[in-house]
């Protein structure tokens, strides 16, 4: 009977032993096999991850765009006024009632005229207007009481054109004109020109203005017109 009882006890200590040591068993092995987290857990804000893993972050890239084709741009052209006398223009200037001061004068490279009487005067940078006004004030110092004095310009001072032209170097100035008929002049486009714009060189207010313009923009005595090579 001792030994029963004895053998029965040992059996359910046994037992009691086998399933304690089974169930942390199950326990991880249920979180083992924890299924992954899903997109509705991560849209929702549930638990992404486990524990020991790191939080994933779900980031959008917008898809990338081709920049858009720009259209050709040119760089603003210099303001236009009323014309300056410079070297090189040839200028009718009356004196009325004067015949002896009414001639035909060239601005030399100094920028100035030479006139009997009054000697030097400056024109370079000047209106005809304001050249008039000038010499009227110059002969009013001793010469003529008062002078009525008209400027205009005989012959205009030349432009230059370089570059893929046939026939580079200085030509005539022609009322009017533009820089396709400055190329038109220079014997036309070489086979390498770029067709559609030039550069024009221009002093405004003593500042040389470097522009990009197309072939029909009106030119002035004296600027200078780049005609560049295409790329292809």
């Amino acid at each position: 009977m001792r030994i029963r009882v004895s053998l029965g006890l040992l059996v359910g200590i046994a037992t009691a032993a086998t399933g304690c040591a089974q169930q942390p068993v199950a326990r991880m092995q249920s979180a083992a096999a924890a299924p992954p987290p899903t997109i509705d857990s991560l849209a929702y804000g549930q638990p992404a991850t486990l524990p020991s893993q790191p939080a994933l972050m779900m980031t959008t890239h917008a898809p990338a765009r081709a920049p858009a084709a720009t259209p050709l741009a040119y760089a603003p052209a210099a303001p236009e006024g009323p014309y300056t006398l410079d070297s090189g223009d040839r200028l009718r200037i009356v004196v009325f009632g004067q015949d002896g001061l009414t001639n035909s004068y060239a601005v030399d490279a100094s920028g100035h005229i030479a006139m009997p009487l009054i000697g030097s005067v400056s024109a370079r940078g000047e209106t005809t207007d304001e050249l008039s006004s000038r010499i009227g004030d110059k002969l009013r110092q001793g010469f003529i009481r008062e002078p009525h004095v008209a400027v205009e310009v005989e012959s205009y001072r030349p432009f230059f054109i370089l570059g893929e032209v046939t026939q580079p170097g200085q030509y005539p100035y022609v009322a009017n004109m533009t820089a396709e008929t400055a190329v038109a002049i220079a014997g036309g486009f070489a086979p390498r020109a770029f067709r559609q714009t030039v550069i024009v060189n221009r002093f405004v207010n003593d500042q040389q203005v470097r522009m990009t313009v197309p072939v029909t923009y009106p030119l002035r005595p004296g600027d200078t017109v780049n005609v560049q090579e295409r790329w292809f």
